[in-house]
């Protein structure tokens, strides 16, 4: 049954595929707008673009479906899909102020997570028969292994193409890489739509499935994909200009060579765990990949004190917007 409890889980998940959009934006963009290949402007375009088109490609929604069974079916609930996106979107918009590029991703699976334990505790059952803990110890797994995937790739493609254009006038090479970087963050944006929007698909399609607007285990509707594309694009249109300049320039100096890597890096990196159904983080992947094109010249060329705050802030992101999450279930309870 179509409630208005449902409508505003609807609004809200799609409110935060708009904000995963804006504060995602610097992970496609940072790079290329760092060495000037694309002003601002018309780098965000690029990246809304390719945030779009992957629609048209992907029918296989792995990753929603792995973040639609986080929660056990039977704690799932209007309220709990409300304190979820209440607390992500909190999360997302405190980060981004703050220019720290945490986690979209994880603070949507965290904030869910909470809430549903949170449900389960005022139920009187065990706080974790509430989550499926083979999805989170996979996802928080690549919290680890996200980052250092596109760390050991990024830092294996530099060192392939340096050697590749070792004989290169650098004015040519550099003229050139500045046009492959087009097609890496081209390739960047799409893996970045086709994850992220599919987190909100799996919220969506269980807020259907606790209204009992479809049945469990039915077809996902059309109209869900399309209303997630379309609303991270517009988020990425938006811009993230405060997250930009932590990525394209606080961790190491990018290069547009070393944008092509890094972008690439990324790039496989998401596609490789869209492919296995894996919702992992794009911001923690990219900087993996930025770290991996800095190490190629020495250690020092990477700002580690700017790596290692980057690295507490996606630790606390599971834990703190599980703890709103709770927060703002318990008041949703309070005030029925």
């Amino acid at each position: 049954m179509v409630t208005s409890s449902l409508v505003v889980v609807i609004c809200l998940a799609l409110l935060f595929d708009y904000t995963n959009g804006f504060h995602d934006a610097a992970n496609s963009i940072a790079t290329i707008v760092s060495t000037k290949v694309l002003s601002p402007f018309q780098a965000v375009l690029w990246a809304a673009a390719f945030n779009f088109i992957v629609f048209f490609f992907i029918k296989d929604h792995k990753v929603a479906n792995t973040v639609s069974k986080i929660v056990v079916e039977h704690f799932v609930t209007i309220p709990v899909l409300l304190a979820g996106l209440i607390a992500a979107i909190s999360w997302n918009l405190i980060t981004w102020w703050f220019g720290i590029p945490s986690s979209s991703s994880h603070t949507l699976i965290g904030g869910f997570a909470g809430a549903g334990i949170t449900n389960a505790l005022y139920m009187g059952a065990h706080a974790m028969t509430a989550v499926n803990m083979g999805y989170i110890l996979k996802i928080v797994a690549y919290i680890v292994l996200a980052p250092f995937i596109g760390l050991i790739i990024a830092y294996i493609v530099t060192i392939i193409v340096l050697h590749l254009s070792k004989n290169s006038r650098p004015s040519t090479a550099e003229k050139w890489f500045k046009r492959l970087q087009l097609l890496s963050s081209a390739a960047l944006s799409f893996a970045h739509g086709g994850n992220d929007a599919q987190k909100v698909m799996g919220i969506i399609y269980v807020a259907l499935i606790a209204a009992k607007v479809i049945p469990s285990g039915s077809h996902m509707p059309d109209w869900i994909p399309l209303a997630c594309y379309t609303a991270i694009a517009l988020g990425t249109l938006s811009g993230g200009w405060k997250i930009v300049k932590t990525m394209g320039a606080r961790i190491t100096k990018i290069t547009p060579l070393e944008g092509v890597s890094a972008e690439t890096a990324g790039a496989i990196t998401l596609f490789f765990t869209e492919h296995f159904g894996i919702p992992v983080s794009t911001t923690h992947t990219i900087t993996g990949s930025i770290i991996g094109v800095g190490l190629t010249k020495r250690l020092s060329a990477v700002r580690w004190g700017v790596t290692i705050n980057l690295v507490w802030a996606w630790i606390i992101t599971i834990p703190v917007s599980g703890l709103i999450a709770a927060g703002v279930f318990a008041l949703l309870r309070a005030i029925g």
